[in-house]
C-alpha cells in the first residue's frame, strides 16, 4: 500500500480515490501506462492464468467487453502473482493464454507486485472501476454467480459500468462488493 492513497480497513483502495499510476509490460510486447486507458470508464481487473475463478470468468469477461466495445470503456487485466510459486502465471504463459482465448483487452504483468499493492487487490478476479476522471467508483466482484449456477445473477460490475458511462458513478447501488477468487500469490 502507498501512503499517498487512502485505504479501507481491509486494505483495499477507498472509493473516491484516484487510480494508481502504472507502467507495465503487456502481452503485446509493449509497455502500457495508466493514461493510455483513460476514457469514460476504465476497469482494471486483477487476473491470472491458473485460478479456477478466473477461468470460469474468462468468457463472461470477454462477452462483457464486447458488449461495451462501441462505448468509451477500457478494460485492462493485470497479473501480479509470484511466478516462482505459480509458474503457470509466468509472462510467457500469460501471452499464450491471451492468444488461446483471443483476449480482446490487454493483459499486463506486474512482476514486482507494486501496482497490485497500491490498488489493494486481494484476489483474482478483482475489479476496480474508474470514471472519466480516473476516480474509483466500484470495486469487487464481476457478479454473484462465479460458478454459473442456476441462480439469479446480480451483475454488479455491469451495473456499475452502466452508471459510470451515464456519468452517474457517484450513484452506484452496490459500489463495494466482495471479490471472490484465489488470493493473490505474494512473494
Amino acid at each position: 500500500m502507498s501512503k499517498e492513497f487512502k485505504y479501507d480497513a481491509d486494505g483495499q483502495l477507498q472509493l473516491g480515490q484516484p487510480a494508481p499510476n502504472f507502467n507495465l509490460p503487456g502481452v503485446d510486447g509493449k509497455n502500457h501506462k495508466l493514461e493510455e486507458f483513460k476514457g469514460e470508464a476504465l476497469a482494471v481487473i486483477f487476473w491470472c492464468n491458473h485460478c479456477p475463478y478466473v477461468i470460469k470468468s474468462e468468457d463472461k469477461m470477454i462477452s462483457l467487453y464486447r458488449d461495451y466495445a462501441n462505448r468509451d470503456a477500457n478494460f485492462v487485466l493485470i497479473s501480479a502473482n509470484d511466478v516462482v510459486s505459480y509458474p503457470q502465471d509466468s509472462f510467457d504463459n500469460m501471452k499464450n493464454r491471451s492468444n488461446v482465448k483471443e483476449y480482446p483487452f490487454l493483459y499486463l504483468y506486474n512482476e514486482d507486485q507494486k501496482v497490485a499493492k497500491e490498488f489493494g487487490a486481494q484476489v483474482t478476479p478483482h475489479v476496480f472501476l474508474f470514471d472519466s476522471d480516473l476516480i474509483l467508483r466500484y470495486r469487487g466482484a464481476i457478479d454473484n454467480n462465479i460458478n454459473m449456477e442456476r441462480i439469479k445473477t446480480s451483475h454488479y460490475f455491469r451495473a456499475a459500468l452502466d452508471r459510470v458511462l451515464e456519468e452517474e458513478g457517484h450513484n452506484i447501488q452496490d459500489p463495494k462488493t466482495k471479490a471472490v477468487g484465489c488470493s493473490i500469490k505474494w512473494k
